[in-house]
């Protein structure tokens, strides 16, 4: 596949809201949705905070028969949402849902209290369209991130919570994928230059897109 093409499905709505379609229509930490396209076939929750479990943002996107997948201290409230089929996914597992292979990633702070390891707090590598998105959550730069093989990596770079630009970059560097993108910046935490701070670090090869709208 052209390494451009990478990037044809995935969109960055807003802050850590990804939206990625082609086989299927999957968001990841639906947030800050302005229109109700109830397109979801997957709905994929990394962590309870409220920019990325949002009941509200949810019930923009989510359709009849949409599959939500969540780590374990979000499933009981994804239940009472009504969803008819509910995946408590933790680190290290593997699942098929709406039809697509995930395996849950470790996300946690190594050097902050915000989001502890003992959590178990979830990014994804979803395969679809025939290619590998890691997803990361909020994580910082970890040696199970670093571990991913992956296509495309979703990282976060807004710094205070997770990994800043720069330690973003030495992550995904260390992974080696095709593609990269920042998330998690220009709004709540971080700003728009951390977007270029992020794809001036990168190693020679990767490309990276800026797809914050």
């Amino acid at each position: 596949m052209d390494t451009e093409k990478l990037f044809d499905h995935v969109e960055v709505l807003y802050h850590s809201s990804i939206r990625i379609t082609g086989e299927k229509t999957v968001y990841i930490d639906p947030f800050g949705v302005t229109t109700e396209p109830r397109d979801a076939d997957l709905i994929l929750i990394t962590h309870d905070h409220f920019d990325h479990f949002s009941p509200e943002d949810i019930a923009k996107v989510r359709g009849r028969e949409t599959v939500i997948v969540t780590p374990a201290s979000t499933a009981a409230r994804a239940r009472e949402l009504g969803f008819g089929e509910v995946i408590t996914m933790g680190p290290g597992d593997t699942a098929e849902a709406a039809g697509l292979a995930l395996r849950a990633i470790p996300a946690y702070n190594t050097n902050k209290p915000n989001h502890p390891r003992e959590n178990g707090w979830i990014g994804y590598l979803l395969t679809m369209n025939g290619i590998r998105y890691y997803i990361a959550g909020d994580t910082d730069d970890t040696p199970e991130a670093r571990e991913v093989a992956c296509d495309v990596a979703l990282v976060p770079v807004g710094g205070t919570y997770t990994t800043d630009a720069a330690e973003a970059a030495r992550m995904v560097n260390a992974m080696g994928p095709r593609g990269a993108v920042p998330t998690h910046y220009g709004a709540i935490v971080g700003t728009v230059a951390d977007g270029e701070r992020f794809r001036a670090g990168l190693a020679p090869g990767i490309l990276c897109r800026l797809l914050l709208p």
